[in-house]
């Protein structure tokens, strides 16, 4: 155990909607939501905390929260913005240490047991961060200080917006007891129904549990959630990871059957998949794709490849091979491409048959959309009736992940995804949204 709260967590306050009252002062003290049209069949990615007085949320329908919120802005995302800013925020906090681990676009661990001779105390270096921030970027964070990242992040989300919450060593459990069990990581609906059969409500109750209990009704995972419950956590702060996928997706405005519809989406997806691939320095030797019909049945299928790539036509044309039988006689709501099994090129192309005039030739349309923008070049296929940018990301930023810290980095099972995703947890980071609301 810590002998100080060492680990901060820190997260930026309905981070794209804050971003998008900074820019517009017109906006501020108004609802705010972002993620698309209200007519839209996307889903809220975040929404100010105006409109969370009407019952908005993240991973609402759009048409739910205009329902809830008629008066609301609504608001596209906009991908390149908020990376760029969730990088200058990123920045500021590696200057107090180099154990930065960012998590998603909007949050970050730290690890600050080295840095206190230079800048204090741990709860000093989170004012001085949060002032930082707010100065230089016009935008808000709450921070959590404790010696393990759960209970650090339980905490940061205690007092927002804007918040700072410190649980002095050895209160870690004492602290935990009286919340909600919603609060810890791991517990989602079918757990929590599980425990309400035990009569559990707070995280306290579940400590109170006995061991045997919990590993008879839920296993390994019932004895990992005892120790949570009393603030045990051994995962470190971790400065540098590998992405593991990369993934788009993209949702129609109108269920379609058309195959030329599908195949045009697909064929864009793959484009972004490939651009992103090759601004992360990695190439993909597994192929995803993701179809969901308006039955909302969803189905995934994947092909390893001969060789990895980067490209987006040998990624094109696995994924519609993937696709054909799924969307045979169906109605597409949803159609996703991901890209696996990443790789360095240099250790990858040691074998490879690719042509290498392909990679320039791709290199160079990267490098003209990021001087003239990302529809500066496209294929002729994709022109005519426009196609949603699919997933809202900027396809020549790299792949998150990567090193972050004093070096700004290169780009921006359980039920309840991202609230409910224990740390130190390997996989895609899930898509971004700062705060979101717990069940």
């Amino acid at each position: 155990m810590r002998t100080s709260p060492t680990i901060l967590h820190v997260d930026l306050d309905a981070f794209f909607a804050a971003v998008e009252q900074r820019d517009r002062p017109e906006l501020r003290g108004r609802p705010v939501i972002v993620g698309g049209d209200s007519r839209a069949r996307g889903v809220v990615s975040t929404a100010s905390y105006e409109a969370r007085a009407f019952g908005v949320h993240s991973a609402m329908p759009l048409r739910t929260a205009a329902g809830l919120c008629p008066d609301g802005v609504f608001l596209p995302v906009d991908g390149a913005k908020y990376r760029r800013e969730s990088r200058r925020v990123m920045e500021i906090l590696g200057r107090y240490t180099p154990l930065v681990e960012q998590v998603s676009i909007d949050e970050a661990f730290l690890d600050v047991a080295g840095s206190e001779k230079l800048f204090g105390p741990p709860a000093e270096i989170a004012r001085r961060l949060k002032a930082e921030v707010r100065d230089e970027t016009g935008l808000t964070v709450s921070v959590g200080a404790a010696t393990t990242k759960l209970v650090a992040k339980v905490a940061s989300d205690l007092r927002k917006p804007d918040g700072l919450v410190v649980v002095a060593p050895g209160t870690e459990a004492a602290f935990l007891a009286p919340l909600a069990i919603r609060r810890l990581w791991g517990v989602g609906e079918q757990t929590r129904l599980i425990l309400a059969e035990h009569g559990v409500r707070t995280i306290g109750d579940l400590a109170a549990l006995p061991l045997d209990v919990l590993v008879r009704r839920l296993g390994a995972h019932g004895a990992a959630l005892h120790d949570r419950a009393r603030g045990i956590d051994p995962s470190l702060v971790t400065p540098e990871t590998a992405a593991k996928s990369v993934s788009h997706e993209h949702t129609f405005d109108v269920d379609t059957a058309d195959p030329e519809v599908i195949e045009r989406t697909l064929l864009a997806l793959a484009e972004g998949v490939a651009a992103r691939l090759r601004a992360g320095g990695v190439r993909a030797s597994t192929v995803q794709v993701k179809v969901r019909d308006s039955a909302f049945h969803t189905s995934t299928r994947q092909r390893t490849l001969p060789e990895p790539t980067d490209l987006a036509d040998p990624i094109f044309r696995t994924a519609l091979d993937l696709a054909r039988p799924e969307v045979r006689g169906r109605r597409v709501r949803l159609l996703g491409v991901g890209a696996h099994g990443l790789g360095e090129p240099a250790q990858l192309d040691l074998f490879g048959e690719e042509d290498p005039r392909r990679h320039r030739a791709a290199e160079a349309q990267d490098a003209i959309r990021r001087k003239y923008g990302t529809h500066a070049l496209t294929r002729a296929r994709l022109l005519g009736d426009p196609l949603a940018d699919p997933g809202g990301r900027d396809p020549l930023q790299p792949l998150e992940g990567r090193r972050v810290g004093r070096a700004l980095p290169a780009g921006g099972p359980d039920d309840r995804g991202r609230a409910g995703r224990p740390p130190g947890a390997g996989g895609r980071t899930p898509a971004p949204d700062d705060d979101p609301p717990t069940p």
